[in-house]
């Protein structure tokens, strides 16, 4: 509601600025021309007057100066580009709330007015609108009307709120405004809520809410764990706090090339890309544990994907399944990771075979002599890297006979028929081939195959036994075993190997190819091992962590119930928190009560005040019938208005089954690979690609007891539910599962 007393104040106030806005925004054309110019100078002339190419030492130092200047003014014409974009962005909805603010100690209140970004002119300091990052901000989102305060570089500024505002502005009007006295009024939060879910992650930022603006602020931990429950908002939190770290990372020269983003598929990256640059920076890199796995372990092996394992372990059935599970959660388990420890201490004290080590007919050094600098080489340095500085030091010992060597090998030369002239080239040739022959030779012993260390695990008789006293196995561990040795020796590996043999990778061969991330965001955090978190921390020694998660949602056959304090162990970071976000936004009040007793504990969560219909339960006699009523069904919610229907099932298989069937009617688009992008309309996908998606209104396929029974298939579709903001019908034909 408005305040017809208030609405000329605010209307003014809006109107000038905009009318600043647009001032800067004609100034700042008038500087980005002259940027282009000094960019476009500054080529001309580097082609003009330097060298094209050239091996002229001078020449090339003066070639460098240009390019050094061609560089900046290149930059500086990107940075003015992206100011533009941001400051004409502004010009729809330059700010989003006020509060007024009166400091301790003065006697001025102050209007601070809410907003993307800065507004700021210049030349007098006056501040238009505050960015929503600003330390002063964080009053809007954390306080109610009386005393509050925030922390600024030096320290805390107390003072009293005695007036919060809250405006709708779109395309420079002033739709509407209303004063509240908490952070989000219940008028503006609902109509955020009932808007229809977009292809694409939208920023939050006008809807933070206390809990959330704690978590997105946090920059003393360096391990912040968020136990966040279904459509709690926590990825949005994750992106807003990047965006946060950003803004504060401008005094220490923070980056968005600092900052890694570990998706759980390309699905994900695709849908989260338009929010860092909704809120004005640059989008962080991202990338999965499977492209990461490909990349390092190409070559050896065919690879099964994170989607193909997902999709095994949901296909099978209740026994092999079982057995699947457990096997997956070995190889991720603290009790593997021992055993490849374990391995690599043995293979170093038992396994390493030397020689001795023979140049010229004598012996320079012996096997026992290899051994012990081996064994007492420096032990901060990787296997590797060890072998390595044993490899040097044998070359640097030969060093002193190469000459005596080669002489010896030219005198022998003269000596036979037909090399009387070219016994020096020859002997040259002969030389070097033979300090080849001996390299290959050497490298036998210094070289460490991981991939073969990790056959040796599951193909030597006993090893892996000798090497797990004391240590809690599996019952069918000859089964995980003899399955494993088998597709192994059939060059294939499946996706739970791939953490073990990363983790002997680098622990092998060291790590350090990522020393500029500072920060690294991990969602989906439940469906991680131990191991795998394990390889993280190799990968990232120098970042600190934001980890998302909620142990609801998890599909993986490796999920702990102490999950997160073991992770918390793994990294060891000095100062680390775990924050629970208990509050859901995302469905109506009636799809989350429904989606919360499908867990074997009903879940306790809070839940945003929305009303929509109940969910719909309905049984048809037979498949046809059932997938008539999905088309007729997915097509009313689309006359609703509803703009993303999602068509959920068990497996990809089975999405691939009845897209075949109803794309002619229909024209519902499929997905299952992982990398399409998200689209308006209907979609048929599996239900693991939909984690951390959401949709108007979501159709689970065919609910009954034969496709949902166990406790991996409870939680499949906990998720399934948990994706629907307004509207969730669930089909099946026979029995329907226990769990409905």
């Amino acid at each position: 509601m408005n305040y017809p007393h208030k609405q000329q104040e605010e209307t003014h106030y809006l109107k000038s600025t905009l009318a600043f806005l647009e001032k800067t925004i004609e100034n700042e054309y008038d500087s980005l021309a002259e940027r282009k110019h000094d960019m476009l100078t500054s080529r001309r002339e580097m082609w003009e007057n330097s060298a094209h190419a050239s091996h002229d030492f001078d020449k090339l130092t003066e070639m460098n100066q240009y390019l050094t200047e061609v560089i900046n003014s290149t930059a500086q014409y990107s940075e003015k580009h992206r100011l533009l974009t941001r400051l004409e962005k502004l010009m729809d909805t330059p700010y989003f709330g006020r509060f007024d603010f009166l400091e301790v100690g003065t006697d001025q209140i102050e209007k601070i007015y809410i907003g993307l970004s800065n507004i700021i002119n210049r030349e007098t300091g006056d501040i238009w609108v505050y960015d929503w990052r600003a330390p002063i901000s964080s009053i809007f989102y954390r306080y109610e009307l009386g005393n509050a305060q925030y922390n600024a570089p030096m320290g805390a500024i107390k003072g009293q709120v005695s007036l919060k505002r809250q405006y709708k502005i779109r395309y420079g009007s002033l739709v509407y405004f209303f004063d509240c006295s908490i952070a989000i009024n219940d008028e503006m939060l609902q109509e955020i809520l009932s808007s229809n879910a977009s292809p694409k992650m939208r920023s939050i930022v006008e809807s933070i809410q206390k809990e959330q603006d704690t978590i997105i602020r946090d920059e003393v931990n360096e391990l912040l764990i968020v136990q966040g429950t279904a459509g709690s908002g926590k990825t949005s939190v994750a992106l807003h706090r990047i965006a946060f770290l950003l803004y504060q990372g401008l005094s220490v020269r923070l980056t968005a090339q600092n900052i890694v983003i570990v998706s759980p598929n390309q699905i994900f990256s695709g849908y989260i890309s338009d929010v860092l640059p909704g809120l004005g920076e640059e989008n962080v890199n991202q990338f999965t544990f499977d492209d990461f796995s490909r990349q390092q372990l190409a070559g050896r092996y065919t690879m099964e994907s994170r989607n193909q394992q997902l999709e095994r372990l949901v296909l099978s059935d209740s026994a092999i399944s079982l057995k699947q599970h457990g096997a997956a959660a070995f190889k991720g388990s603290d009790c593997f990771l021992k055993l490849l420890g374990r391995l690599l201490a043995h293979y170093e004290r038992h396994m390493v075979s030397f020689e001795d080590i023979y140049y010229d007919g004598k012996v320079l050094l012996t096997r026992q002599q290899l051994r012990t600098a081996f064994l007492n080489s420096r032990k901060t340095l990787p296997m590797t890297g060890r072998m390595k500085s044993l490899e040097l030091m044998i070359f640097d010992k030969i060093h002193t006979y190469r000459k005596a060597r080669l002489h010896k090998i030219q005198k022998f030369l003269t000596t036979m028929d037909g090399h009387e002239l070219d016994a020096k080239s020859f002997g040259r040739l002969l030389a070097i081939k033979e300090a080849r022959t001996f390299t290959r030779r050497l490298r036998k012993t210094t070289d460490i195959d991981f991939f073969k260390l990790y056959e040796m695990l599951f193909s030597q008789a006993g090893l892996l036994r000798k090497l797990s006293k004391g240590l809690a196995l599996p019952d069918d561990l000859e089964s995980i075993v003899s399955e494993t040795r088998c597709y192994l020796r059939e060059k294939q590996l499946r996706f739970e190997d791939c953490a073990p043999l990363l983790y002997l990778k680098f622990t092998l061969e060291g790590w350090d190819q990522f020393p500029d991330i500072r920060h690294v965001v991990i969602d989906e955090a439940q469906d991680y091992s131990l191991l795998q978190y394990v390889v993280f921390k190799q990968l990232f020694r120098y970042a600190s962590f934001t980890i998302l998660g909620d142990v609801h949602q998890t599909m993986s056959p490796y999920a702990e119930g102490a999950l997160y304090e073991r992770i918390a162990h793994i990294f060891e970071k000095q100062r680390s928190a775990k924050i629970t976000m208990k509050k859901s936004y995302r469905s109506t009040y009636e799809i989350t009560e429904y989606a919360n007793k499908i867990p074997d504990t009903p879940l306790l969560i809070d839940t945003a005040d929305r009303h929509g219909k109940e969910p719909h339960v309905e049984e048809f006699r037979d498949e046809a019938a059932l997938e008539q009523a999905i088309l007729q069904t997915a097509s009313m919610y689309l006359d609703q208005g509803y703009e993303t229907v999602a068509v959920l099932c068990k497996t990809a298989a089975e999405a691939q089954r009845f897209h075949a069937r109803l794309v002619n009617c229909s024209g519902m688009k499929l997905f299952c690979s992982g990398v399409e992008e998200m689209q308006k309309g209907i979609l048929i996908l599996p239900v693991y690609l939909s984690k951390g998606l959401e949709f108007d209104a979501v159709i689970i396929a065919n609910a009954n007891a034969a496709n949902y029974f166990d406790a991996m298939d409870r939680r499949l579709l906990y998720i399934a539910c948990t994706r629907a903001l307004h509207r969730l019908s669930l089909f099946h034909t026979g029995e329907k599962s226990p769990f409905i």
